[in-house]
């Protein structure tokens, strides 16, 4: 605010009135500001702010969702001054709001869309809410245990009845609304109950007697299902599934199911499955790996103009992907999203006879290029996909085709130049002199990092290289280990031991970090699992480059016994100013003072994670860095240092700056505990699902499946 009103000075030093511009300018500026700025301080400046500011292009649509520097109070009088105004108002994942924010939204009495997904929102809360809302077609919402349907009133239900999208996160085996909403035509549901209580009894999957027939699905578009580990998340979906095998609905385009390891197929499903195959065409499909493993459902299914395929983790053929998904090459063009994450055989004719490891078949790479030349996110991630050396073209040349993508994740072994492997380049084990007596004097200065320039002019000529320059408005990207996965799975107890890299991916490092930073507008990196990184010099590259960068996941990069890349981290940090996100995942990392200096120049971080097996903290520098940089609103370290001084460190950093960051969230706990899930389970969902956990995110769910 104080920046506006001396831009309405006379002169200023450069010349440049703020108020001179066109009002279209000055709202343009006035988009990027929170809503409760612009209601509670910026109109208050001078008298054509106080226009602009309540005009209805930024009164429309209020987002909440990550202003973590919100509270109850500004949200009060928000919605006093503007309520009427608001006809979208998002406030997903506000964890930190106490239950009764909540009772403002009645003030909202136009609203058509309101998502509240990670509020605390109780049964009679929701109920009075609900009741003032008539215009209410979109809604959001947590069921949480003690729901109890029968607590909505009259008013509420006929509130309910009028939703049109409805997105509900589970934690407690439970319909929530859906029996009420009788017009659904858009259903989410994501299911996040655990086996167990906190007091370790087993829960029960089993809805209210009764009940199982109720939800009406009749006029539904769009099922989604998303499903975290456990078996009573599958068992309550196959109850929500039950109505759909009696009658599959008309206007059915997009099924979706996200369901990690095993899922069997049932008889209801099956019948669905065939129900769909008779009845409807489909736009968007993610199914079970078991309800697609050896079955010839594929080739039943009709599809429309699809626009999101997901077969990740199945055994999928490329002959298959072919025939029965592209029906041997038709055109594509509507797709837009692809995800075949963990398909090791989609890429080979055949997957019978084929080990993962075998190369793939170029040409069904290119058939899929060309009749799918509009995709913006294709996941190729957690399979050997190793081009040939004699055969068609490299896997890198062919997607250079694919000029639209955004989001791009692959395999590491997947980029590596075949003539590299012929003449693999010097390890970290063999260049150190294998000779006695004389001492010879290693410096970081001198060998690592006139080897890193001389990759650099080998890899310009690279087929990364060449694929990271034809991409140049590529804004995620990942390159993840075939063979990676993470120490903190979900929960599980923390993983001890991993597997080794791919033998391909031994050649990809330092020079290949460094082509990525030709993505000048690269919001999204993550890189896990290559061993051959040597200095991290082309983090360094990335950092100077890729000034939009804001999300930044590392993970197992270089040798495991030591964090080689630790003095190219510092100086990639201190030119990382647009990064909020940071997740390092890396044995005997060293969390110290030289590092929360470097880590301090990110003046936009609000989250960090650091899960380090052996790894170390020293307090001193965390409280230091917790104090200089006053976005900061997550911290969770998963070390290797005992309970007690996690259990200080973690009460020290709330007593200092929780008054002053409400939404601040603060996990220290030794990674190898056998709490570790227990302390899991109470991470709000947004940080958990967001950075906390790793996971491959290209294409994990269709673009836009929620506003």
């Amino acid at each position: 605010p104080q920046e506006i009103v001396s831009g309405e000075s006379e002169e200023e030093s450069n010349g440049v009135n703020l108020m001179e511009f066109s009002d279209e300018i000055l709202l343009h500026i006035l988009s990027y500001v929170p809503c409760t700025d612009l209601v509670l301080n910026v109109r208050r400046t001078c008298r054509k702010l106080a226009t602009l500011c309540l005009d209805k292009s930024l009164t429309h649509t209020v987002l909440l969702q990550k202003d973590y520097k919100v509270n109850k109070d500004k949200v009060k009088q928000l919605m006093r001054d503007i309520g009427k105004e608001i006809y979208q108002l998002n406030m997903a994942g506000c964890y930190w709001l106490p239950s009764s924010t909540i009772d403002h939204v009645t003030r909202c009495k136009n609203l058509v869309k309101l998502n509240l997904s990670g509020c605390h929102v109780t049964s009679l809360r929701l109920s009075k809410m609900l009741s003032t809302l008539q215009h209410l077609r979109s809604l959001a919402i947590d069921v949480n245990p003690g729901f109890d349907a029968s607590q909505l009133s009259s008013e509420c239900k006929a509130t309910l009845s009028r939703v049109l999208e409805l997105k509900q996160t589970l934690y407690t085996p439970s319909y929530g609304v859906v029996p009420c909403c009788t017009s659904l035509e858009k259903l989410l549901l994501y299911f996040e109950i655990l086996d167990r209580s906190r007091e370790g009894f087993m829960l029960s999957g089993q809805l209210m007697v009764g009940e199982s027939n109720v939800p009406h699905y009749q006029n539904l578009r769009i099922f989604y299902a998303r499903l975290a580990p456990g078996y009573v998340n599958q068992e309550v979906v196959r109850l929500y599934l039950a109505v759909l095998s009696d009658r599959t609905p008309e206007n059915l385009h997009a099924f979706l199911i996200s369901a990690p390891g095993s899922f069997a197929e049932t008889g209801a499903t099956k019948n669905l499955l065939d129900s769909m195959a008779r009845n409807v065409r489909l736009d968007a499909l993610q199914l079970p790996k078991a309800w697609i493993n050896g079955s010839g459902l594929l080739q039943h299914l009709k599809f429309k103009n699809p626009f999101y395929f997901s077969f990740s983790r199945c055994t999928l053929s490329g002959g298959h992907l072919i025939q029965r998904v592209i029906n041997g090459g038709k055109d594509l063009k509507s797709l837009t999203s692809l995800n075949l994450s963990g398909c090791v055989h989609c890429l080979a004719p055949e997957s019978l006879f084929r080990k993962a490891e075998d190369d793939i078949d170029s040409s069904i790479l290119e058939n899929l290029v060309v009749s799918c030349c509009n995709l913006r996110h294709l996941n190729l991630s957690a399979a050997h996909h190793h081009s040939s050396e004699s055969i068609g073209s490299h896997l890198c040349q062919l997607l250079s085709r694919l000029k639209h993508l955004l989001s791009l994740a692959l395999p590491v072994c997947s980029i590596t130049d075949v003539a590299a492997n012929v003449e693999k380049p010097p390890t970290a084990s063999n260049l150190v002199p294998q000779t006695f007596g004389r001492k010879v004097r290693l410096g970081i200065q001198t060998y690592p990092r006139n080897l890193a320039d001389q990759a650099n002019q080998k890899i310009e000529s690279s087929v990364f290289w060449a694929l990271m320059g034809s991409l140049r408005f590529l804004e995620t990207l990942e390159v993840i280990g075939s063979s990676f996965s993470s120490a903190m799975p979900r929960n599980e107890p923390a993983i001890r031991n991993s597997l080794p890299p791919c033998v391909r991916a031994q050649s990809v490092g330092d020079s290949e970090v460094a082509a990525i930073s030709q993505l000048t507008y690269l919001q999204s990196l993550t890189l896990a699992q290559l061993p051959n990184i040597l200095t991290g010099s082309g983090l360094i590259n990335i950092g100077l480059q890729c000034q939009h960068l804001r999300t930044l996941s590392l993970a197992n990069l270089g040798m495991m016994g030591k964090v080689v890349y630790m003095s190219a981290l510092m100086d990639m940090l201190k030119h990382c100013k647009c990064l909020r996100d940071l997740r390092l995942e890396q044995p005997y990392f060293c969390a110290g003072a030289q590092f929360f200096q470097a880590l301090s120049h990110c003046s936009s971080l609000q989250r960090l994670c650091i899960v380090s097996r052996s790894g170390t903290l020293q307090s001193d520098a965390v409280m230091s860095f917790m104090a200089n940089c006053l976005e900061v609103i997550m911290c969770h370290m998963f070390m290797g240092e005992s309970l007690t001084v996690c259990k200080n460190l973690q009460q020290s950093i709330v007593r200092s700056f929780q008054a002053d960051r409400p939404a601040l969230n603060v996990v220290i706990f030794p990674l190898l505990h056998e709490d570790l899930t227990e302390v899991i389970r109470d991470v709000p969902m947004r940080h958990l699902d967001e950075i906390t956990l790793f996971k491959s995110r290209v294409a994990e769910e269709p673009p836009n499946l929620w506003w």
